[in-house]
Order: structure tokens, then C-alpha cells, then sequence
């Protein structure tokens, strides 16, 4: 006998705005969000032929979330508005009911310090390489998780060693889609390594950011200096902030490219992330200064939580 087709058990639905706004009862357990709807963790997901799972047709976004709020929230839906805009994707819903969701489900899955996901593909449709020339209605899944901040304060403290790697990837690293599998393998090569991160290399052997992070160093003059911004880098949203309190606070800063031999001459290195800034105290293997977190990273870091209202140890929104 033919055996009807399971879907996810449903917790709630989402059909308006005023819906947003009720305030359910939080289920046991960890809830996702896919397509209106939040489900059980362990039993959402989408079509066989989303667009996001066979071609990586999709972007993303990855919001810090701080004493249960999320942090830097309208700069990265501005940048999650220009992803979908720069590859033709139709935002799933209006700015105002997409925050009231990504704010549910951090309630419901009570994160007070963790990360929210979310990520639009550009949905259902038969598998065939070009854009369907009929729209699509777009697919929405986010989910929401804690961190240990004690791990992130550790990192922050002590600071954390990166390698180099060859950049094998696309030409469009301006726009955050989810095609990932250079960044992942880079990253991997890292951990393997013994070290937290990998630092992506150029065909003119250029440091242009990190697998999944924005690269820095303090120059010899004391400047701090990072990749301009270009196709070949993603916007962060954490580097922008950075420009904007290093220049109130008079802080020299330079966008430029640097090779791997100057910044393994560096004075001071960090990384700023999805889980904070960290400072970088060895680049393949060649120990940064005294091998302890710099003067000028500490002030980075400090003005940092203050912009954001925070303590400096917080867990801090991403790139």
C-alpha cells in the first residue's frame, strides 16, 4: 500500500505579522525555522530540489547574539539585502516581519550568548543550470544556538595561530553565498595544522582574508592595516564597525594589501569574526612579537565592546 508522505511535525505557523508578534510557549528541545514555520530541529529541512542544496544557489547571514539580543542586526540585513539583490534572489519578507522571526526563535531556543543562521536560497525548481526565468518563491531556514563563552573570552586572551593557504576561490567573494567548499577546506587544513584559522593567498601572493574571517595587522609604523574592499573579499560587517571606532579614536588605519613575509614581520595581527576578535600571535609557525596579544589589538577590542555596549569579553557579531 502506497505510504503517504511524512513532513515535519509543525510547532507553530507563521501566516502574518501579528503572528510574529505572539509570544508561543518555548518547546523542548532546539527549534529551526524553515518556510513560516518553526520546527523541531532534528526534523527540518527542505525540498530535494532546492536550488540552495543542488547549487549552492543561495546566501547567507550569521548574526552574534549577546544577553539574548542580536547584535550589528541592521547592518547585516543590509548586507543580506545586497547578496540577494547582487544574484537576483527575491527577499522572502519585508525587513520588519524577518527581524520579528530571527528574534522569536532566539527567544524560543532561550540563547542568551550564541550565533543565529539564516540563510535564503532561491527555492523549489526543476534541476536545470540557468535561473528559471519564472520567479521563484524564495526558501527561508534559520536556526539559532549557543556558544561557550568562556572558550571565546580564552581565545580572546590568549590568541590563536593561523596558517597561510592558496585563495581557490570564486571570483564574486563579495557576495556571501553558500559556496563554501574552498573556505571549509582551507579551514580544515588549519585545524589539522594545529592552528585556529587559515589566512587565504593570491596569485600575487597577497593576503586577501581568512576562510571565514576578516584579516589585520599592525604595520611596523604602528597603522593598523586590512585587505580593501574589492570583489575579492566579503564586506564584513564586524571590519566596517572597526573602521568606524579605530577612526574616532584616531587610530591610524590603512586598506591595503600585504604579502605573508610582512606580516609575519608584523608588530601585532588579529582576526575579527563571528565569535569576537581574536588576536594572532604565530602565522605559519613564525611567533608574532612575543607571542602575547598586542597593545594596539587590546584597543581594537576594548573600543569594539564599546560601541556595541558590551563587555569586552562578550561574544561579538561577525564579519
Amino acid at each position: 500500500m502506497k505510504q503517504p508522505l511524512r513532513t515535519p511535525r509543525r510547532i507553530a505557523r507563521i501566516p502574518s505579522l501579528t503572528a510574529h508578534r505572539s509570544r508561543p510557549r518555548a518547546p523542548a528541545g532546539r527549534v529551526s525555522y524553515v518556510d513560516g514555520c518553526f520546527v523541531r530541529h532534528a526534523e527540518a529541512g527542505v525540498h530535494i530540489e532546492d536550488r540552495g542544496l543542488q547549487f549552492a544557489d543561495s546566501v547567507y547571514e550569521v548574526c552574534g547574539v549577546v544577553d539574548s539580543r542580536l547584535t550589528d542586526e541592521p547592518e547585516h540585513l543590509d548586507r543580506l539585502e545586497r547578496s540577494v539583490r547582487e544574484i537576483e534572489i527575491a527577499m522572502p519578507m519585508s525587513r520588519q516581519a524577518l527581524q520579528l522571526v530571527m528574534r522569536n526563535l532566539v527567544r524560543i531556543n532561550r540563547v542568551r550568548s550564541g550565533l543565529l543562521y539564516l540563510q535564503v536560497t532561491r527555492g523549489t525548481a526543476r534541476r536545470d543550470h540557468p535561473i528559471p526565468q519564472k520567479t521563484q518563491r524564495s526558501t527561508l531556514i534559520m536556526t539559532a544556538h549557543a556558544l561557550d563563552p568562556a572558550g571565546i573570552e580564552a581565545k580572546r586572551q590568549t590568541g590563536i595561530a593561523v596558517i597561510t593557504a592558496p585563495d581557490q576561490r570564486w571570483a564574486r567573494c563579495d557576495i556571501k553565498t553558500t559556496q563554501l567548499l574552498p573556505n571549509l577546506l582551507a579551514k580544515t587544513a588549519a585545524r589539522r595544522a594545529g592552528a585556529y584559522e587559515a589566512w587565504l593567498v593570491d596569485r600575487e601572493g597577497l593576503v586577501t582574508e581568512g576562510s571565514s574571517t576578516t584579516a589585520w595587522i599592525v604595520d611596523k609604523d604602528g597603522n593598523l592595516a586590512t585587505r580593501a574592499l574589492t570583489q575579492a573579499i566579503l564586506p564584513g560587517v564586524t571590519r566596517r564597525i572597526i573602521f568606524d571606532v579605530a577612526r574616532a579614536a584616531q587610530l591610524a588605519i590603512h586598506e591595503r594589501s600585504y604579502s605573508p613575509g610582512e606580516a609575519k614581520k608584523a608588530r601585532e595581527a588579529f582576526i575579527s569574526s563571528a565569535t569576537g576578535i581574536y588576536p594572532v600571535t604565530a602565522i605559519d609557525g613564525v611567533i608574532l612579537g612575543d607571542g602575547r596579544p598586542g597593545p594596539v589589538t587590546r584597543r581594537v577590542q576594548e573600543l569594539y565592546a564599546r560601541r556595541s555596549g558590551m563587555d569586552a569579553g562578550a561574544v561579538k557579531g561577525p564579519r
